[in-house]
């Protein structure tokens, strides 16, 4: 299914049902919080609590993702998350979007809890997240133009920097006490990672796998050939649907792992792979 993007007005109906469960999440711990329920000493990033011995409370490195300090600062993130999280959504699909989210918010989490393991001060906010969303929205789109404060027109790229050398500098300087820089920092710089190094690793196992099946084909269309005066005939390409579905499970077998696979899906690779198999 091709999944596009438009610049359409806000209609909660038709957003995605990843971004939209999220929103709906986010407004809706809030609203508890907003009760007087006192979530944020049960689930806020407490990092003392996260990294204290033979019991840590594991389970705050996501559930602070849920938990806001206010109206205002549930507002930003969720208008954060719809502007950038849309784009990134309709790029990448549901799934690889949310795994994307959880591990930035994983990755603001963890560098939290590195730089002051004693702190027991309640880190809380979808904020890490959503600064690994500009980053993944910078690095998909980066000459689209975002208007700054809703008046400053700059490149999704140098805003990108922009926030990361402030976030850095702020961060640094403890001049904003109240806010956690470095969670923010954290999150952007594990989404930069993860698309700048773990995709393109991922590439190029995809493409070693594919290579090893079809028994070296794709090496010797990319390679010059000498002339020669007798060939074989080329081995049949499979249809695009097989191929769609090829892709498939070599992302599944990267992710999971050989033994994850069925069996059709192991029938379906021997045939491609039979198929291939230089004669």
């Amino acid at each position: 299914m091709t999944r596009v993007f438009r610049h359409d007005p806000i209609d909660f109906r038709g957003l995605p049902p990843s971004l939209k469960a999220l929103i709906l999440l986010n407004a809706g711990v809030f609203l508890v919080q907003f009760l007087g329920y006192p979530l944020i000493s049960l689930l806020g990033l407490v990092p003392e609590r996260v990294a204290q011995w033979p019991l840590p409370e594991f389970w705050r490195l996501v559930t602070y993702l849920f938990l806001h300090g206010g109206f205002l600062h549930l507002l930003f993130n969720l208008f954060a998350l719809w502007m950038f999280g849309l784009p990134v959504e309709s790029q990448w699909g549901g799934g690889e979007f949310l795994k994307y989210y959880f591990l930035c918010g994983l990755g603001a989490a963890l560098t939290s809890v590195a730089l002051d393991p004693h702190s027991t001060i309640p880190i809380i906010g979808a904020s890490g997240p959503v600064y690994g969303l500009l980053v993944a929205f910078a690095m998909l789109y980066p000459d689209a133009v975002v208007y700054l404060y809703f008046l400053i027109p700059v490149k999704a790229a140098h805003m990108a920097i922009l926030f990361g050398v402030v976030e850095f500098f702020m961060g640094a300087s403890h001049a904003t006490p109240g806010v956690a820089r470095f969670a923010h920092l954290g999150g952007m710089v594990t989404g930069y990672l993860y698309i700048r190094w773990w995709w393109v690793w991922k590439l190029k196992l995809k493409t070693a796998f594919r290579s090893m099946i079809s028994g070296g084909a794709d090496d010797e269309l990319a390679a010059p050939r000498r002339p020669v005066r007798r060939r074989a005939p080329a081995a049949p390409r499979a249809p695009d649907g097989d191929m769609a579905e090829i892709d498939r499970i070599l992302d599944k077998i990267l992710d999971t792992g050989l033994e994850s696979l069925t069996e059709n899906e192991r029938a379906l690779m021997r045939r491609y792979s039979e198929r291939n198999k230089p004669s």
